[in-house]
């Protein structure tokens, strides 16, 4: 008897042993779930690039290198030359989709993911907007009489792009609502004058479209803070800002854009934008940003070099000054996006990198 039960249990307990070791079933791998990039802390001072062509310059095989000669992401070897913001500028319906909101969202999404802080400029148009045009883009074309209408557009497109950008987990550190407006945005409803004069309530006008996008930053980032941008650092623009603030136009800094080898004398050109950007500062009670700046650097590189380093150190004395963005270093003076070819542009001639994607001594200003 003693020996069966003994039996017994051993053949219980085998079982149960078979029963427990039996494989899980086999289930298919399961991707692992993107990490978002966590929010970058705004620097003390912004040592930034606006390098919005990259995609288009990686997608036809474009490749960057560290000082080295190792192949790297443009993120990292612009973080070697010293640069820790990222600016990059948003179209509407742009031909080939570059700079528009998908395009933006990934260069966003990878700047940050390297610890970059971001500037997102919203042109409001398809193409370029600066003070030769304010186009409005094809899409809001039949509301271009209607200020309403068209301010709804600034509102709408601003939170569907910035939406994206917080889906994505990023969050932008400054949004400059309009590019270079001098005279306006979204011409003719948001146009300030013509060659017969100013526009009737132009101001006012163009205050009811810089508050939409105002509004509509602040709607889903409230803490960024937003920017009003105009051209020549080195003219006095204290009149612009005055007339707009007068009309109700909101913004919390001020951004300009300085390209001092453009007019006859540099270096003074230099002297009198560092005299106005201390000057707005001061009087305003503002920030200040060089959302823009580029020198000639295949024209003489040592001259361009001692151009920028120059004007980076004389900047970065004034205490309200919290940046310097170069404008597109990334190309190399023979480069051109397709459609400056469609265009008959020729190619930008202030780009900072060889081409073999080697950073110049141009960059070390921001080190």
């Amino acid at each position: 008897m003693k020996t069966t039960r003994l039996i017994l249990a051993i053949a219980t307990l085998f079982l149960t042993a078979c029963n427990c070791s039996k494989p899980a079933p086999v289930t298919p791998d399961e991707p692992e779930p993107e990490v978002k990039p966590q929010p970058v802390p705004t620097p003390s001072f912004a040592k930034g690039a606006d390098i919005s062509w990259v995609s288009e310059m990686e997608k036809g095989g474009r490749t960057f290198q560290l000082s080295s000669g190792t192949k790297a992401d443009i993120m990292d070897v612009l973080k070697e030359t010293g640069v820790n913001a990222i600016r990059l500028r948003v179209w509407v319906n742009p031909t080939g989709g570059w700079s528009g909101k998908d395009d933006v969202v990934k260069l966003a999404t990878r700047a940050a993911k390297a610890g970059m802080a971001l500037m997102v400029d919203f042109h409001y148009s398809d193409f370029f907007a600066d003070p030769s045009r304010q186009d409005i883009p094809k899409a809001w074309e039949a509301d271009k009489n209607d200020l309403d209408k068209m301010a709804k557009h600034v509102s709408d497109h601003t939170t569907e792009v910035l939406k994206a950008l917080q889906d994505a987990g990023v969050t932008p550190n400054w949004v400059q609502v309009g590019n270079e407006t001098r005279n306006g945005m979204l011409w003719p409803a948001g146009q300030l004058w013509t060659s017969s004069g100013d526009i009737p309530n132009g101001r006012k006008n163009f205050a009811k479209l810089l508050n939409a996008g105002y509004d509509a930053v602040k709607a889903v980032f409230p803490s960024c803070t937003v920017l009003a941008h105009l051209n020549n650092a080195f003219e006095d623009n204290a009149w612009w800002f005055e007339q707009v603030q007068a009309a109700g136009g909101k913004f919390d800094a001020i951004a300009l854009s300085h390209y001092p080898q453009t007019e006859s004398d540099w270096s003074k050109c230099n002297t009198t934008a560092i005299q106005r950007i201390q000057a707005l500062a001061s009087k305003f009670n503002k920030e200040v940003i060089v959302a823009e700046v580029g020198v000639k650097t295949p024209a003489n590189a040592t001259l361009a070099a001692q151009v920028l380093s120059g004007f980076m150190t004389e900047v970065k004395k004034i205490a309200k000054c919290k940046g310097v963005f170069y404008w597109e270093p990334e190309v190399d003076g023979k480069w051109k996006p397709a459609v400056y070819g469609t265009l008959g542009w020729n190619a930008y001639d202030m780009g900072a990198f060889t081409s073999d994607g080697k950073a110049t001594g141009v960059m070390d200003a921001f080190k």
